[in-house]
């Protein structure tokens, strides 16, 4: 049954709310249908308070920008998949490109796709270890320094966005699992939002693995800093290292994600 009745939210004018209503018929639009009308009544609200044009056009890339990574991730719901963060300024074959490739190489064996920022670095070495057809990159338009990887350039499973809020939601919306290897303010911006996330309960729980080379230092010192300055001032709880593993071994970390899931 068509539903018709009015949702409590609305653009506010009556006469309004129905043509909403009856462009929402007229589209054949059923599921989710207070959603859609909520939408819409909500872009006539920032027209209706003379919205900056700045702002209208952020909230217009973002929504469009959603629409359009939601139409790439669409056919590939039934896999899960690990998102892998480092730097785009790792060189090629150095131990850390090499244990972001081979990580994404088992990983791929174990079932998962490979989401990524689509750049150089230890983005590149990750979709080197888990191919194009398996990998997503999620790339960022900067002047500088952000480009392509040559793995995942010209794929159909690369997203340019706009904004880095759009980029950052699908990294972790999209994920089943977390990997960080070392990276400089990109990577610690990515970590320290996706803890954020895990610890206050608005992202669902999943396995999170920092991964250094075997002998490296760069994740224990961060432990280490937290430990020192976080959790001895009373800033997080002990309870918060509960939702990150550190470890050397690529395998480690793939048995820390399988087991999450088993």
């Amino acid at each position: 049954m068509t539903e018709k009745k009015s949702f409590v939210y609305s653009s506010g004018k009556p006469e309004i709310d129905k043509k909403i209503e009856e462009l929402l018929q007229a589209a054949g639009v059923i599921e989710n249908r207070r959603e859609y009308f909520e939408m819409i009544a909500t872009v006539l609200r920032f027209s209706f308070q003379n919205t900056p044009y700045a702002d209208v056009r952020l909230v217009n890339q973002s929504l469009k920008e959603i629409r359009y990574a939601e139409s790439i991730f669409q056919p590939y719901r039934s896999f899960k998949k690990v998102t892998i963060f480092g730097s785009a300024r790792i060189k090629p074959q150095t131990p850390e490109w090499l244990s972001a490739k081979d990580f994404a190489k088992i990983m791929v064996e174990s079932g998962f796709m490979v989401i990524t920022g689509g750049g150089e670095g230890i983005m590149e070495a990750a979709q080197f270890g888990a191919g194009k057809d398996k990998s997503f990159g999620l790339n960022i338009r900067l002047p500088f320094e952000q480009k392509p990887n040559e793995v995942i350039d010209g794929d159909p499973k690369l997203i340019s966005f706009r904004y880095f809020f759009n980029r950052k939601l699908h990294f972790v919306k999209e994920s089943h699992a977390i990997a960080l290897f070392p990276g400089g303010f990109g990577t610690m911006d990515e970590c320290f939002e996706t803890l954020t996330l895990l610890q206050t309960g608005k992202a669902p729980l999943v396995p999170f693995v920092f991964i250094d080379v075997p002998g490296g230092t760069y994740w224990k010192n961060f432990v280490d800093f937290l430990s020192n300055n976080l959790l001895k001032r009373g800033l997080i709880s002990a309870e918060d290292f509960n939702l990150f593993l550190v470890t050397e071994d690529i395998h480690e970390a793939k048995k820390e994600i399988l087991s999450f899931y088993s």
